[in-house]
């Protein structure tokens, strides 16, 4: 064989002992990897949580603002003798008193 060979074998040795440690610690890693992603996705953080919160208090007081306006026009359709409207006010109002013990109260500043 000639000094080249034994050269370039001598670097693809040099070459792969680099490749192979790197693929035998991805192979051992890999299940660690996979379970705290796996627990990463089936726990929800505090601050994700807080965000769902937060957004779901938003859309209840979207409603709420809603419902208010429609009970509003609807009971001045009532106070004009629409009875239709009265009803609906009331059915408007039944979904306010429902909704309002989900929306927090924020106190008053003095």
């Amino acid at each position: 064989m000639s000094p080249l060979r034994f050269l370039a074998l001598g670097f693809a040795a040099l070459a792969l002992q680099g490749c192979l440690a790197k693929a035998a610690v991805g192979v051992v890693t890999a299940p660690v990897r996979v379970v705290s992603k796996g627990v990463d996705l089936a726990t929800t953080s505090q601050s994700e949580a807080d965000e769902k919160r937060g957004r779901e208090i938003r859309q209840r007081e979207e409603r709420m603002g809603e419902l208010d306006r429609a009970y509003t026009r609807a009971m001045e359709r009532c106070g004009e003798g629409d009875d239709e409207a009265c009803d609906r006010a009331q059915a408007i109002r039944a979904e306010m008193k429902a909704l309002a013990p989900g929306i927090p109260v924020e106190p008053e500043e003095d």
